[in-house]
This record gives C-alpha cells, structure tokens and sequence, in this order.
C-alpha cells in the first residue's frame, strides 16, 4: 500500500478558524493496520484522527483513534470526515451517505443551507441513574443534582446552573474509577446568557474529561451531546436542543432527537491545513473496522 496519504485538520463544531475540536482525516487508500493508524494518531497529536477508505463496493468505511487508543464512536471526527469527503469533492452538498463504523452505519449528509456545515447521525443510550461518588462532588465543589452512567461507557453529572462551568478547574488528574473513561459535566445554561448558535439560543452547556482516553478535556465532542440530548428534549418538551461546550475551543451543535437512541447533530467546521502525509509502510488489515479492540 502506498506511505502517502491525502490528509487535512477540519476544526469540527467551529464557526471559524482556531476554535472547535481539531480531527485530522486521513484518506485511505485500503483498510491500514490498527498498529499504524495507532502510531500517527499518536504523531498528530490531535483529539481524534480519522482514517477513511473506500470499498470495492463503494462503501466508506471509518475508524477513530485518539493519540493513545482506538474509540468506538467520535462524533467531531464524523463530522469533519463528512467535510473531508466535501472537500477533496468527494461529497456533493444536499447529499449523504453512511459511514461503516464500530458502532454501525452512521448517516450523514452535507447541508445546502450553508457551506461547511454538515449533520451526522449518532446512536444514544438511555442514561442510567447512579449514586454519585463523593470524592467527585469535592472536586466539582458542589453538590451535583444527578449522576448517571451509560452502555457508552460515559459518566454523566447534573450540576446547578449557578455553578460556573468555564472557570471549573480541570478535575482529569483527581479522577477515579469509570469517571476516568469519560466524564460529562452538564448543567441548563443560564437564563442571562445570550449564548446563540445557527440562530437559535443555546439550551444547555457541558465540559467533557476523559484522561482514560488520552483526553484531559475535549474540546468540543459529539458523541457526549448525542447521550445527553434526549434527557434533555425530555425536560424541554421538544424534539431539538441547542448544545454548547465552553472550552477553551469552545463550540456547539443542533441535536435533533430522532428516536430515544438516534441524535441528529448539525454543525460547521473549519479546514485548518490541507497536504499529504508520508507515514512509512502502513501494513494491511484486509477486514477493516470489525478485527479491532473496544477503546
């Protein structure tokens, strides 16, 4: 297989240049060896980095690593290879296609409304109510209202909106347990904010940590949006919620609850660099996404 590969960094959920979460897409030419794809993730350096190749039958088949492990599911990465494709023209807008991934087909589809902006498909899972530990709420320095776990494998925690989420000091070191394989810290956002996004006011905000992931904090992630949105349709009474995420990238979607266990996200993206990467010799993995370990 040829070492060169077409490759650029989309700055996915970002209205524009520098904010967002950064994926690089990496565009295949067969299914590479896990090993390989592993070790540039790890070089990139990048929240995620996708790996996109093509079927004989004409099937796009999609995989995700962070810079330590491979993740079952990355709704950013899904999003900027939906651009990626649009891009290198690969995509036209107005129409969509399904990914092949570890966690099934995921649909996905580039929007006429807007250039560069794209929705995707992510599955969700019921939230499931736990006893939150104490040491979590030291570190949150408040009392969460909830806690819950997910099939996911996501902590999710409910705090009082009088709590400031963007000054909240990064708890990835003090995290213990499942807590570490990914925590969402999410509260209804403030009745004074005037945080908007594609023209509607945001609806809620969430700060996501997963140091058991290689990921201190997250800068903007889809796939804690696509759990929490139902919960959050639920408490609403509507079918459509505004997310947002105040990182230090900060960034945000439209989720649109399809079913209990399907989202809707819509978002925009930024190409930050465009080229080519030489990698060295990638090996084979002639059955793709199906032979790999859970993340």
């Amino acid at each position: 297989m040829t070492t060169t590969c077409r490759a650029l960094l989309v700055e996915a959920f970002s209205a524009g240049p520098l904010g967002g979460n950064g994926a690089a897409v990496v565009l295949l030419e067969q299914p590479a060896s896990a090993r390989w794809m592993q070790s540039l993730a790890a070089s990139l350096k990048q929240s995620e980095t996708a790996f996109l190749w093509q079927t004989s039958e004409g099937q796009w088949s999609l995989r995700w690593f962070t810079p330590s492990c491979e993740v079952a599911l990355c709704g950013h990465a899904t999003l900027a290879s939906t651009l990626a494709l649009s891009h290198w023209g690969l995509l036209a807008p107005g129409t969509s296609l399904a990914f092949a991934s570890r966690s099934g087909p995921l649909a996905v589809g580039l929007c006429h409304e807007r250039s560069g902006m794209a929705s995707i498909e992510l599955p969700s899972e019921p939230l499931q109510p736990l006893g939150c530990p104490e040491s979590l709420a030291v570190l949150l320095g408040s009392e969460p209202l909830a806690y819950w776990g997910s099939e996911l494998g996501y902590r999710v925690v409910l705090v009082n909106p009088g709590l400031d989420l963007t000054a909240l000091p990064n708890p990835s070191d003090q995290l213990m347990g499942a807590d570490r394989q990914g925590l969402v810290v999410m509260q209804a956002m403030a009745t004074t904010s005037n945080q908007t996004l594609l023209g509607r006011r945001c609806d809620y905000q969430l700060r996501f940590f997963a140091p058991g992931l290689g990921l201190r904090e997250d800068p903007v992630t889809g796939s804690a949006h696509a759990l929490v949105a139902p919960w959050w349709s639920r408490q609403l009474g509507r079918s459509s919620v505004v997310g947002w995420q105040p990182s230090a990238r900060s960034g945000g979607m439209l989720c649109e609850v399809l079913t209990p266990t399907s989202v809707r996200l819509t978002g925009t993206g930024h190409c930050l660099w465009d080229g080519t990467i030489d990698a060295g010799a990638s090996g084979c993995d002639p059955s793709g996404w199906q032979v790999c370990k859970r993340g």
